[in-house]
């Protein structure tokens, strides 16, 4: 097993990119960040190896944000969402407006929506969803490109 200070410095960028994409909050993510490595190095004994560092401080940092949320109920302003646009699929949904891509993308079945989400928030790559989510990099890349399709032909409906 590797040391701490080496998983942190592997593995931050990867934590802060996934809560990111959850929490829309950049210091929100920060402090998550550290909330789960802080974690990590308390269970560090309890680590056996049978999945990847990333899939485990993952979920560690899965579970931070429930409790967070459970601490703190939703009080998220949908106006205050920064929508980066330089990315392609960006280029690709640019045509929505940004409150109808939300209320679309909140409206998307599973696993969609947080394949969406990792990928246009969180600007992970294929590769480091298939990791988060335990799939393959191929089939986050599909499950992303027909959840692009839904929302270009407005097949996602929403109330």
């Amino acid at each position: 097993m590797q040391d701490m200070e080496q998983i942190y410095q592997e593995y931050a960028q990867t934590v802060y990119k996934y809560l990111f994409s959850k929490t829309h909050d950049p210091d929100l993510a920060e402090e998550l960040t550290q909330e789960t490595f802080y974690q990590a190095l308390k269970g560090i004994d309890r680590f056996d190896e049978s999945c990847k560092v990333s899939t485990w401080l993952c979920a560690i940092a899965k579970n931070q944000l429930l409790a967070y949320r459970r601490k703190h109920p939703k009080q998220e302003n949908i106006e205050d969402t920064d929508i980066a646009t330089d990315s392609v699929e960006q280029d690709v949904l640019s045509g929505l407006a940004r409150v109808e891509l939300m209320k679309q993308l909140h409206s998307c079945p599973e696993p969609f929506r947080e394949v969406m989400y990792l990928r246009i928030f969180g600007n992970l790559s294929f590769k480091e969803i298939g990791e988060i989510m335990g799939k393959t990099e191929n089939w986050v890349r599909v499950t992303f490109y027909r959840g692009k399709e839904m929302l270009k032909k407005g097949l996602v409906e929403y109330e």
